[in-house]
Protein backbone atom coordinates (compact mmCIF):
# COMPACT_ATOMS: atom_id res chain seq x y z
CA UNK A 1 0.00 0.00 0.00
CA UNK A 2 1.75 3.30 -0.99
CA UNK A 3 2.00 6.57 0.70
CA UNK A 4 -2.11 7.14 1.27
CA UNK A 5 -1.31 10.83 3.05
CA UNK A 6 -3.04 12.85 5.48
CA UNK A 7 -6.35 11.85 6.41
CA UNK A 8 -9.19 13.99 4.86
CA UNK A 9 -13.05 14.41 5.50
CA UNK A 10 -15.20 12.53 3.67
CA UNK A 11 -16.01 15.62 1.06
CA UNK A 12 -12.22 15.56 -0.65
CA UNK A 13 -12.15 11.73 -0.87
CA UNK A 14 -11.19 11.91 -5.22
CA UNK A 15 -13.70 10.05 -7.43
CA UNK A 16 -11.47 6.35 -8.55
CA UNK A 17 -9.26 6.30 -5.15
CA UNK A 18 -7.80 3.23 -5.23
CA UNK A 19 -9.59 1.20 -2.07
CA UNK A 20 -7.45 -1.08 0.08
CA UNK A 21 -8.22 -4.10 2.73
CA UNK A 22 -5.71 -6.17 3.77
CA UNK A 23 -2.72 -4.15 2.72
CA UNK A 24 -4.04 -5.02 -1.29
CA UNK A 25 -5.83 -2.99 -3.87
CA UNK A 26 -9.13 -4.29 -3.99
CA UNK A 27 -11.15 -1.85 -5.93
CA UNK A 28 -11.59 2.12 -6.57
CA UNK A 29 -14.22 4.41 -5.03
CA UNK A 30 -17.21 4.74 -7.54
CA UNK A 31 -18.98 7.21 -5.80
CA UNK A 32 -19.05 9.29 -2.46
CA UNK A 33 -22.68 8.81 -0.95
CA UNK A 34 -23.59 12.49 1.09
CA UNK A 35 -25.42 14.68 1.45
CA UNK A 36 -23.02 17.85 2.06
CA UNK A 37 -25.92 20.27 2.93
CA UNK A 38 -26.75 18.55 5.98
CA UNK A 39 -23.28 17.08 6.09
CA UNK A 40 -24.00 14.22 6.76
CA UNK A 41 -21.84 10.90 5.51
CA UNK A 42 -23.62 7.91 4.19
CA UNK A 43 -21.11 5.51 2.74
CA UNK A 44 -19.48 4.58 -0.50
CA UNK A 45 -20.16 2.87 -3.02
CA UNK A 46 -16.93 0.71 -4.05
CA UNK A 47 -16.10 -0.94 -7.73
CA UNK A 48 -14.34 -3.76 -6.89
CA UNK A 49 -11.56 -5.27 -9.60
CA UNK A 50 -12.34 -8.12 -11.51
CA UNK A 51 -14.36 -9.02 -14.46
CA UNK A 52 -17.31 -8.42 -14.28
CA UNK A 53 -16.46 -5.49 -11.98
CA UNK A 54 -18.71 -5.42 -9.20
CA UNK A 55 -20.01 -2.53 -7.20
CA UNK A 56 -20.38 -2.87 -3.19
CA UNK A 57 -21.44 0.00 -0.59
CA UNK A 58 -19.33 0.22 1.99
CA UNK A 59 -21.35 2.37 5.32
CA UNK A 60 -18.77 3.87 7.54
CA UNK A 61 -18.35 1.52 10.03
CA UNK A 62 -16.88 -0.29 7.42
CA UNK A 63 -14.57 2.11 6.55
CA UNK A 64 -10.46 2.23 8.53
CA UNK A 65 -9.53 5.37 7.23
CA UNK A 66 -10.36 7.91 3.76
CA UNK A 67 -7.01 9.68 2.63
CA UNK A 68 -6.07 11.58 0.41
CA UNK A 69 -4.44 9.47 -2.11
CA UNK A 70 -6.84 6.65 -0.74
CA UNK A 71 -9.46 4.49 1.39
CA UNK A 72 -8.60 1.61 3.64
CA UNK A 73 -11.34 -0.71 4.42
CA UNK A 74 -12.38 -1.95 8.37
CA UNK A 75 -13.38 -4.87 6.82
CA UNK A 76 -12.69 -7.77 3.75
CA UNK A 77 -14.57 -6.64 0.35
CA UNK A 78 -17.03 -10.00 0.74
CA UNK A 79 -18.26 -8.35 3.22
CA UNK A 80 -19.51 -5.33 1.57
CA UNK A 81 -22.85 -5.19 0.85
CA UNK A 82 -25.21 -5.14 -2.95
CA UNK A 83 -25.83 -1.49 -3.00
CA UNK A 84 -29.06 -2.78 -3.80
CA UNK A 85 -29.72 -3.57 -0.43
CA UNK A 86 -29.35 0.08 0.90
CA UNK A 87 -31.73 2.66 -0.81
CA UNK A 88 -29.12 5.47 -1.32
CA UNK A 89 -26.83 3.48 -2.93
CA UNK A 90 -29.03 1.90 -4.64
CA UNK A 91 -30.43 5.28 -6.42
CA UNK A 92 -26.65 5.93 -7.09
CA UNK A 93 -25.81 3.35 -9.00
CA UNK A 94 -29.05 3.47 -10.66
CA UNK A 95 -31.10 0.60 -12.61
CA UNK A 96 -28.57 0.09 -15.84
CA UNK A 97 -29.95 -2.55 -17.60
CA UNK A 98 -26.90 -4.18 -18.41
CA UNK A 99 -25.08 -3.88 -15.20
CA UNK A 100 -28.30 -5.76 -13.54
CA UNK A 101 -27.78 -8.49 -16.56
CA UNK A 102 -24.36 -8.99 -15.95
CA UNK A 103 -24.75 -9.71 -12.24
CA UNK A 104 -27.89 -11.75 -12.57
CA UNK A 105 -25.43 -13.92 -15.26
CA UNK A 106 -22.86 -13.88 -12.68
CA UNK A 107 -25.02 -15.02 -9.41
CA UNK A 108 -26.31 -17.47 -12.11
CA UNK A 109 -22.46 -18.96 -12.75
CA UNK A 110 -21.89 -19.19 -8.96
CA UNK A 111 -24.96 -21.55 -8.40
Amino acid sequence: MDNLGHPVAYLVVPEDAPVYAGGEQVGHVAQVLADEGADIFHGLVVELTGIPARYRFADPSQLAGLYERGVVLAVRPDELRDPSDDAVAARAVGNDPVREGLRRAVDWLKR
